[in-house]
């Protein structure tokens, strides 16, 4: 992993405003860790805003995404690029602080996967009621058809074991990857160590979120599905 201890990969779509306030809270955290570090930000296929500029001014990798500009896409282009022995995947947005990356970090000698979960003693969420509400759903029937014993399934920020990461075959193109990885990191890894530890998902600072709610609950049912049968 070239000598690499932590990556971070962050999908970027259009998030020049964020990325400016928690670029410097991220390199802030790295450097205070004492470990080699890369920070991956994986933008759109093409330019769309000063992504790149706000890179080169804060020292993180910028990285144009593959096969196209779903979050499915930049989160495989990540895995792909990423040369550390562990890696955190979180959001561009500020819903996912900074700070916390030292957090999943202490547990990466004992875990093979860190959640920061929202659902636990501890967690919480700036979501609304009815974001609370569908995320709920999801969760708790992932959990029971694909036996995911997880209260949060469906938080993207979590540190995870890059070589582990990297052997896994991913297919889904939105944020139903964030699901279809934990499900397939603990099927073809029998004994993999797990744990949820409380955190907390705020609401976004600038922009606008680039789910589609309609696309959101089709795309779950589909990969549900999927998963489930071995499609």
């Amino acid at each position: 992993m070239d000598n690499i201890n932590l990556s971070i990969i962050i999908p970027a779509y259009r998030e020049e405003e964020n990325l400016r306030l928690i670029l410097p809270r991220l390199m802030s955290v790295v450097n205070k860790l004492g470990v080699k570090s890369e920070v991956l930000i994986i933008d759109t296929t093409k330019p769309t805003d000063n992504t790149r500029l706000v890179c080169e001014a804060n020292g993180a990798i910028y990285i144009n995404r593959r096969y196209g500009n779903d979050y499915g896409d930049a989160i495989i282009t990540g895995i792909r690029e990423a040369r550390g022995e562990n890696t955190v995947i979180m959001d561009a947005d500020g819903s996912h602080s900074p700070e916390f990356v030292s957090t999943l970090y202490k547990y990466k000698q004992d875990y093979d996967v860190v959640i920061s979960s929202r659902y636990i003693d501890g967690g919480s969420t700036d979501n609304t009621r009815t974001l609370i509400m569908l995320s709920y759903i999801t969760n708790v029937t992932y959990s029971i058809v694909l036996n995911l014993n997880y209260r949060d399934i469906s938080n993207s920020f979590r540190l995870y074991n890059t070589k582990q990461l990297k052997q896994l075959t991913l297919k889904c193109k939105n944020f139903d990857i964030v699901e279809e990885i934990l499900y397939k990191l603990k099927k073809t890894n029998p004994g993999i160590r797990i744990i949820e530890i409380p955190g907390t998902f705020k609401e976004r600072m600038f922009g606008h979120t680039k789910r589609n709610l309609y696309l959101f609950v089709i795309s779950y049912i589909v990969t549900l599905i999927k998963l489930r049968f071995d499609l």
